[in-house]
């Protein structure tokens, strides 16, 4: 007896079949991958916040976003102005286990626009410098570490952002920022009417990931708002860069906005 054989058309509708299934389930994957990283983010997100904790349980203080030279900061130092951060010798450095080095955000690893950003080690997570690990007024102590908030001093701390997964836009990409920027400056006076560069990441369809001062973790939606200008030609809109939250006395970054503004109230 002759042996059964496919035809050329039996072939090309089982191709069709497994090129059909394929396209069903790649979304699928991709959300699973997705969904997989946020969860990792998420997590980073909550060692960091962990680790400001246990480093104002020692210090009666948040730890300092930066020194008056802007030569160490929470996730980093270098050695001048034009060297290169060394992730291990940040302020928190000490808080994050044997690497003393930030665990990098799994997506943002994959969307880096060219080799370097401005500063590496902070992970793809900003910190809330204006607020928590800093003052609006820009003191220093006596060391040339600036005036980081005290624990006490936060009055309602799971409406308070501590760390937020950030970028920077760039041409054509985003680029690493270590800094959780607010909806307006402010330097001592209030908020002002004029914004920063957005520096808020929403990647994770749409929504980013946010690390609070009570140390829960949420993952909340941009709203839309006008953006700062951004001086290095990025399009921070192009990349999903903005704020969350009401903006009234910079809203959820602020620790001592008023009752009557204080969202979720």
């Amino acid at each position: 007896m002759r042996s059964a054989a496919f035809t050329l058309l039996e072939l090309l509708v089982v191709m069709a079949i497994i090129a059909a299934l394929i396209a069903l389930l790649l979304p699928v994957f991709r959300s699973v991958k997705l969904q997989g990283q946020a969860t990792q983010s998420s997590n980073n997100l909550r060692q960091l916040v962990a680790a400001n904790i246990a480093y104002a349980n020692d210090h009666e203080c948040y730890v300092p976003a930066d020194d008056i030279s802007n030569n160490r900061r929470w996730c980093g130092a270098r050695t001048s102005a034009t060297g290169t951060y060394d992730p291990t010798k940040g302020y928190l450095a000490p808080y994050l286990g044997q690497s003393r080095m930030i665990t990098p955000d799994p997506l943002f690893t994959t969307m880096l626009h060219g080799s370097k950003s401005f500063e590496n080690g902070a992970g793809g997570y900003g910190y809330n410098e204006v607020y928590i690990g800093g003052t609006p007024v820009w003191s220093y102590n006596a060391d040339g570490s600036r005036v980081s908030a005290h624990p006490l001093a936060i009055q309602r701390p799971a409406l308070t952002v501590m760390f937020a997964t950030t970028a920077y836009a760039m041409p054509g990409g985003v680029q690493e920022y270590p800094f959780c920027e607010p909806p307006f400056w402010d330097f001592g006076d209030g908020p002002m009417g004029s914004r920063p560069s957005p520096s808020v990441h929403f990647r994770f369809n749409n929504m980013a990931i946010v690390g609070w001062c009570d140390g829960h973790i949420s993952m909340e939606r941009k709203v839309a708002r006008d953006l700062g200008e951004d001086p290095n030609g990025g399009n921070a809109d192009a990349q999903n860069l903005g704020w969350f939250g009401p903006d009234a006395e910079n809203g959820y970054w602020n620790p001592n906005r008023s009752f009557a503004n204080s969202p979720g109230n």
